[in-house]
């Protein structure tokens, strides 16, 4: 017994520090504070901005909205005496909320050249070129995207990578693969000989009939995914002539939406025919990509439940100007370009005339990443207030996110993720395109 407590002590005594010859620990790590002086202040997209305030950080959130200029020394409290405190200087600048883009490929960017890279390039190279454009995305103001399908493991791998802090970039919310129909437009096999890729199945997001959607939902959730997406009807890049049309049964895209809710994942539906709007609308996803041929009735759906339209109307822009280019795509995807780009424009700018809710995103990979803000003005031109297109990529999209607790505004216990612009950009959005400000959870990545 008394060998057994001697070894016990010996056990315990380096676990207690008692005796050991070690530094003691280091003291707790006093809070992080910034205070960001701003000349004008747009805390609440959808309010009026006001003219010298202040917002004071600690440790990442908003702790407070305070008018005027603060003065550090006086606003973190006695008990945080000997904080470290910064400040930061924007008060030529007007300051906002960071924007979210909802419809994002950070991992993937086209090219004429891409079907060739897609039997040449390894995921680890998918998500090297991830690395440089969410460095480019959150350099121009996005602090937050939406991932709406990533082949393989790049797009986990570099929403990880940037949630711990590895590589710059904004907070990323994966999708994985798309769940599409054998043949559909997220079947990344189309095109090619049956011997150049293994047939894809569930865990690759090709699913036909109820149970293989189930099973294609589950398996992205496995995989890790924040959010669902499916591909309720063709689409312009998928090298394909099978039109724009419902690719999905109903009860298909039932079990798909179903599944994802019942897991707690939100939907996204691309979606460019009406039929296919609408049977996505009816099984209840939460956003519709695109909805270029949106009509009356599919419109009135939008309303009665409540799911938001995220337009792209850059990535129509883009596939048109290069469907003029020869060669540039496919003939199956050029007849297609030629279709989509003159439309979708006008189909955003009937759907918010009409009350339809607006989250912003662009679907960039298919435009160049960085550009984002070219939106904006799309948005605008079909008919949208400027102040209005900025609460559908602060407000509204943090709502359809699900993390309007944490994002879209700057208001105490959120965030700290702020942008600022030289200009007012309720005046003149052009100003988001030349954002000179960024910071993303009290970490300041852009000042110019």
């Amino acid at each position: 017994m008394r060998v057994t407590m001697l070894a016990l002590c010996a056990l315990l005594v380096p676990l207690l520090g008692l005796g050991a010859d070690e530094p003691p620990p280091p003291p707790a790590k006093r809070p992080s504070w910034v205070v960001v002086h701003c000349g004008t202040l747009l805390a609440v997209p959808g309010r009026a901005p006001v003219r010298e305030s202040s917002v004071l950080i600690k440790d990442g959130r908003v702790v407070e909205i305070r008018a005027g200029y603060a003065d550090p020394a006086g606003v973190i409290g006695t008990d945080a005496t000997g904080a470290e405190v910064r400040t930061v200087d924007l008060k030529d600048r007007f300051v906002l909320p960071g924007l979210i883009d909802c419809h994002t490929h950070l991992t993937m960017e086209f090219s004429a050249d891409i079907r060739l890279r897609m039997v040449q390039e390894s995921d680890a190279t998918a998500a090297l070129r991830g690395a440089h454009a969410a460095g480019r995305t959150l350099d121009a103001g996005f602090t937050t995207v939406r991932d709406l399908g990533s082949v393989g493991e790049a797009g986990f791998a570099l929403r990880d990578a940037i949630e711990r802090g590895d590589i710059p970039g904004p907070r990323v919310l994966e999708a994985g693969h798309a769940i599409s129909p054998t043949g559909g437009h997220a079947d990344s096999t189309l095109g090619y000989r049956e011997d150049v890729f293994a047939i894809p199945g569930f865990m690759q997001g090709i699913a036909d009939g109820a149970d293989a959607c189930r099973a294609a939902v589950r398996a992205q959730v496995k995989r890790s995914a924040d959010v669902i997406k499916l591909t309720a009807t063709g689409g312009v890049l998928s090298n394909t002539a099978a039109g724009m049309e419902q690719q999905f049964f109903e009860d298909e895209l039932r079990a798909i939406v179903e599944t994802g809710h019942l897991l707690g994942r939100r939907v996204a539906a691309h979606a460019h025919g009406a039929r296919g709007i609408k049977a996505a609308l009816r099984a209840g996803v939460d956003s519709i990509e695109h909805g270029t041929y949106l009509d009356d009735e599919a419109i009135a759906l939008f309303k009665e439940r409540g799911a938001y339209l995220v337009p792209t109307i850059l990535a129509g822009k883009t596939v048109e100007e290069n469907a003029m280019r020869e060669g540039y795509y496919p003939a199956p995807v050029a007849a297609k370009a030629r279709l989509v780009g003159p439309v979708i424009q006008a189909a955003f700018g009937r759907a918010y005339k009409a009350g339809v809710k607006i989250a912003f995103g662009t679907d960039s990979g298919v435009s160049p990443h960085g550009q984002n803000a070219r939106e904006f003005q799309f948005m605008v031109d079909a008919g949208m207030p400027a102040s209005e297109a900025i609460v559908a990529a602060t407000v509204n999209a943090a709502e359809l996110l699900g993390r309007s607790s944490e994002l879209g505004t700057l208001e105490p216990g959120k965030r700290a993720d702020l942008i600022a612009t030289d200009g007012d950009p309720t005046a003149d959005i052009s100003q988001l395109r030349r954002v000179s400000f960024v910071m993303k959870d009290g970490v300041t990545y852009k000042v110019r």
